[in-house]
């Protein structure tokens, strides 16, 4: 079994049990790939800069952050040394980790989008000078070849972004990177966050939706994810539509985070509900 496992970047999500974890399961014989996130640490390095964080809204609704250059150079820093760090700790667990973004081995490949639409004070706008970009392919032989030399990958964006043939490193999503890496290697994906999972009223943790296998079901979790959630569960969709067997968002703050989310904590969809609907 292949697993990839994707660690949050916010401040509320402690990645020691997930390392632990990921050590558990290597020493179990299984392949897995640790994607991370950061969020925090960027905001963090861009107030030591100097530099207000510039978050935008998406005609659909979503909220991300506009990567304009001196963001980028702020997004490169902090992204190197979280990866530095996690790879250190699973060492330190005993696992031969190995570090990449998204630039290394064009891991992580696509267009960059120097411009982007937003809604500002209710008015579409294009914003121009973003470097940002959307992940088109993956450089699978590359983890097939760690894995199978029993190396672990700890993987992040920035991407390798393609601006008129030039390789530029851009943002993107770690939601999503992990996603598209877990479609390439048909590969089941853990979303670890600071929640159990999906909630049906975002509000109360005793609605948790604990598995979604129909459409019906699928349309229901749609309907609840709200804010933060609904990208990761924009992330499941493209996982499960590119070939992942399953998907789970469980609380990263649990004992054993992973190894419980395996076991059945958190909010499990299976490919069936995203493909019964297509």
């Amino acid at each position: 079994m292949t697993v990839v496992i994707k660690v949050g970047g916010a401040r509320a999500v402690d990645p020691a049990g997930a390392l632990a974890d990921v050590a558990a399961l290597v020493e179990q014989g299984e392949q897995v790939v640790v994607v991370h996130g950061g969020s925090t640490k960027v905001d963090e390095t861009l107030e030591r800069l100097g530099i207000e964080p510039d978050y935008v809204e998406t005609p659909s609704g979503v909220v991300g952050r506009f990567t304009d250059e001196a963001t980028m150079e702020a997004f490169e820093m902090a992204f190197g040394h979280l990866n530095t760090q996690l790879v250190a700790g699973l060492q330190s667990e005993g696992v031969d980790a190995v570090g990449l973004n998204g630039v290394d081995g064009k891991l992580l490949y696509g267009p960059r989008k120097s411009a982007v639409r937003v809604v500002e004070d209710g008015t579409k706008k294009i914003r121009r000078g973003d470097h940002s970009g959307t992940i088109k392919r993956v450089n699978g032989d590359l983890l097939r070849s760690l894995l199978e030399d029993g190396y672990t990958p700890v993987a992040a964006p920035p991407m390798a972004g393609d601006d008129d043939g030039d390789i530029v490193p851009v943002n993107t999503d770690a939601d999503r990177s992990a996603a598209a890496i877990a479609a390439e290697l048909d590969a089941s994906l853990v979303l670890l966050t600071d929640v159990a999972g999906v909630y049906a009223d975002p509000d109360d943790p005793d609605t948790l939706i604990e598995a979604v296998e129909t459409s019906a079901e699928w349309a229901d979790l749609e309907a609840a994810a709200e804010g933060f959630m609904s990208r990761k569960i924009m992330a499941a969709e493209e996982a499960l539509s590119g070939g992942a067997p399953e998907v789970t968002v469980a609380d990263a703050n649990a004992d054993e985070p992973i190894l419980s989310a395996l076991s059945g904590d958190g909010t499990h969809i299976k490919a069936e509900a995203v493909t019964e609907e297509q």
